[in-house]
């Protein structure tokens, strides 16, 4: 697809059809980059510095059984695990340690940080989404209680953490 529209821009080029479009193509591209960098700014108008937005630099999957089509919104919850339930309620006691008495499953499924290597974040986000599967998707291949047992027992360490959050990412996306 990227070489014919390589193809057909330069023979659009090479007969001079597109001069007059081209200017205005980098007119409107200055404009849009001009917004961007505002939207990024400390927001009092001056130059300040521009922040990332963590989870917008990289390529997310949006299939039925991720955790970023959980926090969408894009389907109602099951009753059994509302989106305001605490992790610590859901998972147990042990979880609580690690993630505190006041993340929701919601937030957990939410979370960015995941990305470049925090094993634990990436445990909570796909082990809550893992759980929503559980329960609402016929077929998931582990039950709800083998979700919370999975997700406890890799609270051990960094690298158990590690691969069980792989092994209920690779469930996730491979989900119907």
């Amino acid at each position: 697809m990227g070489s014919l529209a390589c193809f057909v821009f330069l023979l659009c080029a090479s007969l001079g059809a597109a001069h007059g479009v081209y200017g205005r193509v980098g007119e409107v591209a200055a404009l849009e980059e001009s917004r961007r960098l505002q939207l990024h700014t400390d927001g009092d108008g001056s130059s300040g510095a521009v922040h990332a937005w963590p989870g917008y630099l990289y390529t997310r999957a949006v299939g039925r059984c991720t955790p970023q089509f959980w926090s969408s919104g894009a389907e109602p919850w099951p009753n059994i695990v509302p989106q305001e339930a605490a992790v610590a309620k859901v998972f147990g006691s042990r979880s609580m340690d690690r993630y505190g008495p006041r993340l929701t499953l919601l937030e957990a499924t939410m979370r960015t940080d995941d990305v470049g290597g925090a094993p634990f974040v990436k445990l909570v986000k796909e082990g809550s989404a893992a759980l929503l599967n559980a329960y609402t998707r016929r077929g998931f291949p582990l039950d709800s209680w083998e979700v919370k047992a999975l997700l406890l027992e890799a609270l051990v360490s960094e690298e158990a953490a590690a691969v069980q959050a792989e092994r209920f990412e690779q469930a996730n996306e491979s989900c119907i």
